[in-house]
């Protein structure tokens, strides 16, 4: 039986590769030679000329956001707009939060 694939992603290329996951070695863009990050099998990349998209999934990996199914329906939430991603930074930065852990809060306090 073949394994599950999974999503890497290649952020300078905006390209996203389903392949399977077989442990943990590096891989690299077919493109540009750049590691590949890990993002998960639940995750649908925006379209490669949506820069605001790829800013906000940027700023989403680089916080250690990934988009791993859970055992009921998904990922949970996940920004989709700058603006969106500015009020839960700016949250975090008032409350002491986590960036990690205001990104995917769905409703402010």
């Amino acid at each position: 039986m073949p394994h599950a694939k999974t999503s890497y992603v290649c952020l300078p290329c905006r390209a996203s590769y389903k392949q399977p996951y077989v442990g943990a070695p590096e891989r690299h863009c077919p493109r540009c030679a750049e590691p590949l990050i890990h993002v998960g099998s639940a995750f649908a990349p925006p379209r490669r000329r949506d820069v605001a998209g790829w800013r906000v999934l940027s700023v989403l990996l680089n916080a250690g956001v990934r988009f791993h199914k859970s055992c009921c329906g998904g990922p949970g939430y996940r920004p989709r707009t700058l603006s969106e991603v500015r009020e839960r930074m700016a949250h975090a930065r008032a409350s002491g939060e986590p960036f990690a852990k205001a990104l995917v809060r769905r409703e402010l306090p």
